[in-house]
């Protein structure tokens, strides 16, 4: 693995926006009769945030305005702009270029998309943090989501009541040497094809492959255009890797468990939570879990868990906090890092989500 350590970059703020809209999981016994409670249990989610014809770019733009707003950041300030999601608004242009107009930033302000998901967070912090400390500017915005509803059939089980929407906002900024971050990342492109959407890219071009939804596996329906999840793979690929990730990372930040203050691991369902917990021997009051109310965000979904469950802790002491996203790809990637007191405003939520 990838591991680094940088000084004197600081987290100023985060800020988290949902889709108003909700969809709780009786709204889809009708597809799936008594499985639909059994999904709902073991996934620990009652109800998502839907996007419907919202973008990723409207949810991110919608925390950006309002954390802005909150720091009182002249946008002139702002040197950076990274833009983090597998559901961007076009092919091209970038989406960063698009939320970098729609912000009013300064045209000195660089900015990019990455297209990552589950370890999209923890990868953009990686980036712009170092990006920073080398000199490359003092502010930047880390905007990180997914409208992953998009591109999921209603009638497959394994994905349908799993995934909601999110988009979040990140405020970095360079100033004295006492902050560290410490980080760990890695790849096995062996596992790409076990969370994909194989059809509407230029592999395999939109078109080309009938997008007519037929019954796959198991009784599940979709067409090459939704997302297809092999659960059982990706549930041992989380327990290989995760925990191994995790105990790494912190003997290099020279942190315990016992010091630790919080674990915010990639919100993928709470049944590999708990397992992960279990494996890490984490004290059940420092393991975060937020999917009740939000699903499995993809990228979105550590800053999301973030400011729903440390947001008053953040905002008025420092926490040390260990960040870990994992999944599609494979991809990985782990941040140990001392946050706070940050700006960190109320949940927004943005009108125009399933009707």
């Amino acid at each position: 693995m990838t591991t680094s350590k940088l000084f004197g970059v600081h987290i100023r703020g985060i800020a988290s926006a949902v889709p108003e809209e909700t969809v709780a999981w009786q709204r889809q016994v009708e597809q799936f009769g008594d499985d639909a409670a059994r999904i709902a249990e073991s996934t620990g989610v009652s109800s998502r945030h839907m996007a419907g014809t919202l973008c990723t770019s409207d949810l991110c733009f919608a925390s950006a305005e309002r954390l802005l707003a909150e720091m009182d950041w002249d946008r002139a300030s702002i040197d950076l702009l990274v833009f983090v999601s597998q559901t961007p608004d076009y092919v091209l242009p970038a989406t960063s270029c698009s939320l970098h107009g729609r912000l009013g930033l300064a045209t000195h302000c660089a900015s990019f998309d990455v297209g990552l998901g589950c370890s999209g967070y923890v990868y953009g912090l990686w980036l712009a943090s170092h990006l920073l400390a080398g000199g490359a500017g003092k502010r930047a915005l880390v905007l990180v989501g997914d409208t992953i509803s998009r591109i999921i059939s209603p009638n497959d089980r394994s994905v349908a009541m799993l995934f909601g929407d999110a988009g979040t906002a990140t405020a970095l900024e360079r100033g004295d040497a006492s902050a560290t971050m410490t980080f760990q990342m890695g790849t096995d492109g062996r596992g790409a094809e076990n969370i994909i959407v194989p059809g509407g890219g230029f592999r395999s071009p939109r078109g080309a492959v009938p997008a007519e939804r037929t019954e796959r596996e198991a009784g599940n329906v979709r067409s090459d255009e939704d997302l297809f999840m092999d659960g059982a793979e990706v549930f041992a690929f989380t327990q290989r890797a995760v925990p191994a990730l995790v105990t790494s990372l912190l003997e290099s930040a020279e942190w315990t468990m016992e010091t630790l203050d919080g674990l915010v691991l990639h919100q993928a369902n709470r049944f590999m939570l708990r397992h992960l917990g279990k494996k890490l021997k984490v004290p059940e009051a420092k393991l975060v879990v937020t999917l009740a109310d939000y699903g499995n965000t993809s990228s979105a979904s550590i800053p999301l868990a973030i400011t729903h469950a440390l947001r008053d802790k953040l905002t008025s002491s420092s926490q040390r906090l260990v960040l870990a996203g994992f999944g599609v790809g494979w991809s990985w990637g782990a941040a140990a890092i001392t946050c706070g007191p940050i700006v960190a405003p109320p949940l927004i939520e943005v009108p125009g989500g399933v009707p």
